[in-house]
């Protein structure tokens, strides 16, 4: 089967494709943009962080707007197509939303993240942190906190600690179901991405050779 439509890569100003390493997004409607251009998601700003700083990398946007860290695991081989250099996974919170299990989630991204390493071995993987509103019930909330910093010890991936921080519950910050990121607000999940992100490309651009295109 052939990579899918919404995992396209995006365009590199500053490297040819043969030098290009490749990085998937595998995400939610955050992820995907929804109610935004897919230029304005964070992907495709994490592309123009990429290019300004003459990393050698391309980025492919996998986010489904609805998903859950269950159609992750199932669509993770796919949504790689011929494989990755680093993988974001931006799953989970679809899965806090609707009360699934934080064990569950937990064992789900574990799945995402092993299947990812058979098909890609080397690859880099980022986890994306979420959290709950309080009106979730404390200890759901403090259990599904604490899903994302385990699995990334557990499986030795690096943790990008709140994918929403300085965002979450911010009307300037949201579209009107104060859930999705505005214009403004991708441009802070792309931030706090790049603040993880960045130094994890430098390593991998000098430990290995990126997947060719």
């Amino acid at each position: 089967m052939s990579a899918p439509l919404w995992a396209a890569d995006a365009p590199s100003a500053n490297a040819t494709p043969a030098a290009r390493g490749r990085i998937v997004v595998l995400g939610d409607s955050i992820t995907a943009g929804y109610g935004l251009d897919p230029t304005e998601a964070y992907p495709a700003l994490l592309q123009q962080k990429i290019d300004a700083a003459g990393l050698p990398f391309v980025v492919a946007n996998a986010g489904v707007s609805g998903d859950t860290t269950s159609g992750g695991l199932r669509r993770i081989e796919w949504a790689l197509g011929r494989g990755a250099d680093v993988l974001i996974v931006a799953l989970g919170g679809n899965d806090g939303l609707r009360g699934i299990s934080p064990q569950q989630t937990a064992e789900n991204l574990a799945g995402i993240i092993q299947r990812a390493r058979a098909k890609s071995p080397g690859a880099a993987v980022l986890v994306a942190g979420m959290q709950m509103p309080g009106n979730m019930g404390a200890d759901f909330v403090e259990q599904f906190r604490a899903v994302f910093p385990r699995v990334s010890t557990e499986q030795k991936a690096t943790l990008v600690p709140f994918l929403l921080e300085g965002i979450g519950g911010l009307a300037e910050f949201n579209q009107a179901d104060l859930i999705h990121p505005n214009v403004e607000g991708q441009k802070r999940v792309a931030e706090n991405v790049w603040l993880v992100l960045r130094p994890v490309l430098e390593a991998h651009r000098i430990s290995s050779a990126p997947v060719a295109p």
